[in-house]
């Protein structure tokens, strides 16, 4: 059984917090997604246990078939492998956030969307200025970057911090980093803001009235990440195609390959149809094939109901129907090939972070019987009977099978 895996991030919404008139993904136009619901399996999956906090890290990690509750990881770390960045038992990342801050108070956790060019003189001015701090910054993509301190002691262990997207138009002063090592972070973030104030690129940035990066925001910190292989659990090959750091560490070390796109952001502009083909090509080398789109999860950070409709339509249109069209192909040919549709988490416009919560999925393609469902979305896949409880079973249920062990 060939699998592909396709995950519109932060896609799912409350629907009591539409009245009534249906959440973005039930109003999306969404053809490809509908068919797949009529001809397979539509159910619910609870990906993030109560006890551990809700991220991306996490749900994507129970997606991919493991237990986050079991295997907690910083996230930081993750995106330390998705990088290639080799981290030493003596050195803890920081996930580093280029951000906006205004009058006290986080104006934008992205410093206006801002890309990848026009951040690297940012970030290689900071990387010199934090170096004498025992800090390496490394350039990650658009505002994610990536943040290295030599930690051998294990003194940063115990400080506290916060994502910037769970604050956005709110103050910081509640929400600085907090407990042991808290002195030292602190240190190394007020250093940023001098440098980002300095900087000739943000006085151009706000010339032309746009946000300007003038922080630098740490958290989700890990140490060298260690998960188990999917070849162990399965004896499946597997590629991630993402365009998130963190997401491609998690398919690194678990084994996995990754798949680059040209034009890949992470963003609402990032190159749906691309990551389309990529995954359906990737099915005639690989079992498994985990495709992940960020753009929904973007956009309900950013509270765009618009935004947010157009992306989950754009993964309908430009990856899932691409996918379909070859499952379908190589189903004609006796291959047995499945197709998996789901959000990692809720990331509700209501509240513009991430949620618990159980999310629908869509199982479609060889084998499976249809369910039944009259709809797409949150409400319909709220009636079905199909609920998986611990999320990290999902992977081997679309399977057909239970992982090893």
């Amino acid at each position: 059984m060939k699998l592909v895996v396709i995950v519109p991030d932060g896609m799912a919404d409350r629907p009591e917090d539409f009245a009534g008139r249906g959440t973005p993904l039930e109003r999306a136009a969404t053809p490809h997604m509908d068919a797949m619901v009529g001809e397979g399996l539509l159910g619910r999956v609870v990906t993030v246990p109560d006890s551990v906090p809700v991220g991306s890290d996490a749900a994507n990690m129970a997606v991919l078939g493991v237990d986050p509750a079991a295997n907690r990881v910083g996230r930081a770390a993750l995106e330390a492998a998705g990088q290639g960045v080799e981290l030493s038992d003596s050195e803890l990342a920081f996930r580093a956030n280029l951000v906006t801050l205004r009058d006290g108070k986080m104006e934008d956790y992205s410093a206006g969307a801002i890309t990848t060019e026009e951040a690297k003189p940012l970030v290689e001015a900071l990387a010199e200025a934090l170096a004498p701090e025992g800090a390496k910054l490394h350039l990650g993509v658009s505002y994610r970057h990536l943040l290295v301190v030599d930690d051998a002691a294990g003194d940063l262990d115990g400080v506290t911090c916060t994502p910037p997207h769970d604050i956005t138009g709110r103050p910081i002063a509640a929400h600085l980093p907090k407990g042991p090592g808290a002195e030292r972070v602190g240190a190394i973030m007020e250093r940023a803001k001098t440098v980002l104030a300095a900087h000739p690129a943000n006085a151009e940035r706000v010339k032309v009235a746009r946000a300007p990066a003038n922080a630098l925001w740490l958290w989700g910190q890990g140490r060298r990440a260690a998960l188990p292989g999917l070849w162990e659990r399965f004896g499946l090959t597997g590629c991630v195609i993402s365009a998130v750091d963190l997401v491609r560490g998690l398919g690194r070390s678990m084994g996995m390959d990754i798949i680059t796109v040209d034009g890949a952001t992470g963003d609402l502009d990032t190159n749906y149809a691309g990551k389309g083909d990529a995954a359906a090509k990737a099915l005639a080398e690989y079992d498994l094939v985990f495709c992940h789109v960020e753009a929904p999860d973007e956009a309900s950070h950013r509270g765009d109901e618009g935004s947010k409709i157009e992306a989950i339509e754009a993964v309908d249109q430009e990856v899932i129907s691409r996918v379909r069209r070859r499952a379908e192909e190589l189903a004609k040919s006796g291959e047995d090939v499945r197709v998996l549709v789901l959000p990692d988490h809720l990331t509700p416009l209501s509240i513009r972070t991430h949620a618990h919560g159980a999310v629908p999925f869509v199982l479609w393609g060889s084998g499976v019987e249809p369910s039944g469902a009259a709809g797409t979305g949150e409400g319909a896949a709220g009636e079905s009977t199909t609920l998986i409880e611990r999320g990290h079973e999902l992977l081997g249920f679309a399977l057909g099978r239970k992982q090893a062990g």
